[in-house]
């Protein structure tokens, strides 16, 4: 069977998503750019996201995991963040991208989603705490991933079978479902390990 045609419908709410996920990573990873710098111009300075000894980001900051490449992982996010704020913007002005596009802005994606998951078990498992700004991070890049990876082929962006396509618009129905199993699995493996919950309770 050939592929169905595109759909022509421009996705306003997609957009806004994209824009609005993307501007709040973009954020959160200027505020950590920022924090770090401050710390290296003055040892003594406390960041912003200091609130406790298991809430912080200091520890992350001045880890290896935290500059992985050689520089502060920081500079990756806010660099990062302006493509889903960039696409957004131009599926408001009515832009429409080629399948390789979505399959590269898909891969990038994964990439990240992937980082922001071993950056947790670092955390998590690692330094033994939890970062703020970095929690915002993974808050955001969670359902970029997710929704961007089905919902290119459910709508249509990218031309697939009749068959496949009916597979992925389901899949695209259960987007927020898998989303929020995945923040809840994580405050799980988060509890279980540092009992975040008791630090709140405490606060």
């Amino acid at each position: 069977m050939s592929p169905e045609p595109r759909v022509s419908q421009r996705p306003l709410a997609f957009a806004v998503f994209s824009i609005v996920a993307g501007a709040i990573g973009w954020f959160a990873s200027f505020e950590l750019l920022t924090e770090y710098m401050k710390t290296l111009a003055n040892p003594d300075y406390v960041p912003n996201c200091a609130v406790s000894v298991l809430v912080t980001c200091g520890p992350n900051m001045g880890s290896w995991q935290g500059s992985l490449f050689g520089f502060s992982n920081t500079i990756i996010g806010v660099s990062a963040f302006i493509a889903p704020i960039a696409m957004g913007v131009a599926l408001l002005a009515g832009a429409r991208f080629s399948p390789w596009f979505w399959r590269v802005y898909q891969l990038g994606l994964l990439g990240g989603f992937v980082f922001i998951c071993w950056l947790f078990s670092q955390s998590v498992f690692v330094l033994g705490t939890l970062c703020p700004w970095c929690m915002v991070v993974w808050t955001v890049m969670i359902p970029l991933w997710w929704v961007t990876a089905f919902r290119p082929y459910a709508s249509g962006d990218v031309p697939t079978t009749a068959a496949t396509r009916n597979v992925f618009t389901r899949l695209y129905s259960w987007t927020w479902v898998i989303v929020v199993f995945c923040y809840v699995l994580l405050a799980f493996i988060a509890q279980l390990r540092l009992d975040w919950l008791a630090e709140f309770a405490r606060a």
